[in-house]
């Protein structure tokens, strides 16, 4: 099977809360549109959904004992595998949810490099439609992802609203081309040497084990007695 017969994979990671949740309802039409893009380009796609509201205890665990569950740790290694990830978080008190947050501070910082992301939010008031682009983005920016140009954001009154689908429509326009042009890929690849990795990380390329640590080092000389 040649990469482009592969199917991409798509992760959507929703940190919405009650049931029904309008920020899974976004993060659900947002996917449905990125793969029926994907699928008018010529290119199967599948996708799955990741709530973090049942992984809120081991999430909150994992940040203190600084070792991720085994449930948080599936979670981090379907984002890593993925080719494109959407994120969607309600806003709280004019910022993103603390459990969104909580769960992204878990992960490598190089665990993202080059992964295109579409960005989305939802809250109760038009009020907190730029905390999409004032949080967000420069979050992933720092997590060296990229995000599509166009953000998604929902309060009541954009639900089934024609600028809403349009918007949702052009947003997963762009993270399909994204996916398909490889240039995330190009990025991560011509790159990767020059970054700062995690040792032990979860990202794809950045796996070690005690057997890859260079014992002939000053530095291991130095740490060894000078043996």
């Amino acid at each position: 099977m040649t990469h482009e017969e592969t199917p991409l994979q798509l992760v959507a990671v929703s940190a919405g809360t009650s049931d029904p949740s309008t920020t899974r309802m976004l993060a659900d039409r947002a996917a449905q549109a990125v793969v029926e893009q994907l699928g008018i380009s010529g290119r199967d796609a599948s996708a799955q959904v990741i709530e973090l509201a049942p992984l809120a205890t081991e999430t909150v665990q994992s940040l203190v004992s600084g070792l991720p569950t085994s449930s948080v740790q599936e979670a981090i290694e379907k984002l890593a595998t993925a080719d494109g990830l959407i994120v969607s978080t309600p806003v709280y008190k004019a910022s993103i949810s603390g459990l969104f947050k909580s769960f992204v501070d878990l992960l490598d910082n190089d665990l993202l490099i080059a992964k295109p992301v579409l960005l989305a939010a939802t809250a109760g008031s038009s009020r907190h439609a730029m905390v999409v682009d004032d949080h967000l983005r420069p979050l992933f920016a720092f997590l060296r992802a990229i995000p599509a140009p166009t953000s998604l954001f929902a309060a009541p009154e954009d639900w089934g609203t024609p600028e809403t689908s349009k918007r949702i429509d052009r947003a997963a326009g762009e993270l399909a081309a994204l996916m398909t042009s490889g240039v995330g890929h190009h990025i991560a690849d011509g790159g990767w040497d020059s970054y700062q990795h995690t040792f032990g990380g979860n990202a794809t390329r950045a796996h070690r084990s005690a057997t890859d640590v260079d014992l002939d080092t000053d530095l291991m000389r130095q740490a060894r007695g000078g043996r």
